[in-house]
C-alpha cells in the first residue's frame, strides 16, 4: 500500500454560547497549507464572543487503496478536510487527533460522539497534491456481481418447513 504524507497547520475557533449545559463551542476553522512557526494554541484573533487559535500541526496521510474516496471528495466540486479534536483531561485546550481527506474515514469519526469533529474547505494546493496522488495510484476496480448460491434440495427454504421427499415439491 503506497502512502504519502503532508504536514499542515490547523486553525480552530472557540465561540461562547448561551446554553445551560455548555459554555463554549469548538469548531475547526481552516487548514493552512504550510506549518507555521507559531506555537500550538496561540490565539490568533479575538472578538466579543469568539477566539481563533492555531491548534498545531497535523499530518494528512494518503493510501493507494483509498484513491477512489479521495477522487470522490475532489469531484464534489467543494472538497473538504475532516478535523478531529479531543478534550484533554483538565486542560482548557483540545488535543488535535486526526486530519483526513478521506470522506469515508471522516464520516466514521463522527461515530465517537465525544470528539469535536468538523469539516473545512480543502486548500487548492492540497487538492492539487491529492489529485496528483490519485492520478498516479488509482486503479479502477471492476465490479463483479455475485450470484446467490442455490439452496440444496434438502435444505428448507422456509424456516421450520421441510420439502416433500416424495415429489420434490415444497
Amino acid at each position: 500500500m503506497t502512502e504519502a504524507s503532508r504536514e499542515v497547520g490547523v486553525v480552530v475557533r472557540r465561540r461562547s454560547i448561551d446554553n445551560p449545559w455548555i459554555d463554549e463551542l469548538w469548531s475547526p476553522a481552516l487548514i493552512l497549507e504550510e506549518v507555521p512557526s507559531t506555537a500550538p494554541w496561540t490565539a490568533l484573533s479575538s472578538e466579543a464572543d469568539s477566539t481563533t487559535y492555531y491548534a498545531g500541526a497535523a499530518s494528512i496521510d494518503l493510501f493507494s487503496a483509498e484513491t477512489a474516496n479521495y477522487r470522490d471528495n475532489l469531484a464534489d466540486g467543494a472538497p473538504l478536510i475532516w478535523v478531529a479534536l479531543r478534550r484533554r483531561d483538565g486542560a482548557a485546550e483540545l488535543e488535535l487527533t486526526k486530519v483526513t481527506a478521506d470522506p469515508t474515514e471522516g464520516e466514521a469519526m463522527f461515530e465517537s460522539g465525544c470528539d469535536v469533529i468538523g469539516t473545512v474547505p480543502m486548500p487548492p494546493e492540497i487538492a492539487s497534491w491529492i489529485a496528483a496522488f490519485v492520478d498516479r495510484f488509482h486503479v479502477e476496480q471492476v465490479f463483479h456481481k455475485r450470484k446467490r448460491d442455490r439452496a440444496a434440495d434438502d435444505r428448507p427454504r422456509v424456516p421450520g418447513h421441510r420439502p416433500d421427499k416424495g415429489t420434490g415439491h415444497t
